[in-house]
């Protein structure tokens, strides 16, 4: 990708402002997946020099600065604590440490890249964002929005009221993307279960949830049926993995998953 003109912004609202000026012009978080593209666009807008790289523990919440680096997730003693660590995990699992360093969990979210590890914990986490425009919404819900969005993201904030979780990425090799990555929480509302790399991006498995939030006991029967119903999920094929593939993989570790979570509240 090639820009025109570089703006290493001192404002959000300088960011916001030339965000709304002109299509092609586009935040550059990270920078990591640009080189992969061929288009020519007008302004580089850089984040950098406004302070939202920090990680700030609240009573209730952690907000996490949009241009903080997956490499200080992976490092964070207090995301690290937060539903068996399943975030820590995730960023831990983005290739290697040099690209961590570089890549932000701000153009993780934004970009909704279907590989992206980052986004199925914060969604069965209940993530909101914060953007500088539109305020607050849930990940849940922007994730479902089309098109690119013209606003700013200042912060993703993951709630402290977790229970138990588990991740999984399933991969071929260390540093390959996922052909499949499940998380699965227990929050105050119940269960959270988020499925990505189908190889769209992460969703609920919304049926899932509700066999299990209105079980009486979670038994291996209600397991089992859950499992089958996140199976039934949307699923592709891309180089990295065939649909049938995505089906199996995510029907076993959606009963490892919910196995191990139970296991832990008891």
């Amino acid at each position: 990708m090639k820009f025109k003109t570089y703006r290493r912004v001192e404002s959000l609202d300088e960011a916001y402002q030339l965000l709304q000026e002109d299509r092609k012009n586009m935040v550059v978080a990270g920078g990591g997946w640009l080189k992969m593209s061929s288009r020519t666009l007008e302004t580089a807008i850089d984040l950098s020099a406004l302070g939202l790289d920090r990680i700030v523990a609240g009573e209730d919440t952690i907000e996490i600065g949009s241009m903080t680096p997956l490499s200080a997730i992976e490092a964070d003693s207090g995301i690290a604590a937060l539903a068996s660590g399943i975030l820590s995990q995730a960023a831990g699992a983005v290739m290697g440490l040099s690209f961590r360093n570089l890549a932000t969990v701000g153009g993780s979210v934004v970009g909704k890249y279907g590989f992206s590890d980052v986004l199925t914990p914060l969604l069965a986490m209940g993530a909101e964002l914060d953007f500088y425009g539109e305020g607050r919404i849930s990940l849940e819900a922007f994730l479902k929005k089309k098109g690119r969005t013209a606003d700013i993201l200042k912060s993703v904030i993951v709630p402290r009221s977790l229970g138990p979780g588990y991740f999984k990425k399933v991969r071929k090799t260390r540093l390959d993307f996922a052909a499949l990555n499940l998380a699965v929480v227990t929050t105050q509302r119940g269960y959270r279960i988020a499925v990505g790399s189908r190889p769209s991006a992460a969703t609920l498995g919304e049926e899932a949830m509700e066999i299990l939030n209105s079980a009486d006991t979670i038994d291996e029967a209600t397991i089992e049926k859950a499992a089958r119903a996140v199976a039934s999920l949307k699923y592709g094929d891309n180089p990295r993995a065939s649909k049938a593939y995505r089906e199996h993989v995510a029907y076993v570790y959606t009963k490892r998953a919910i196995e191990e979570v139970r296991d832990c509240e008891d």
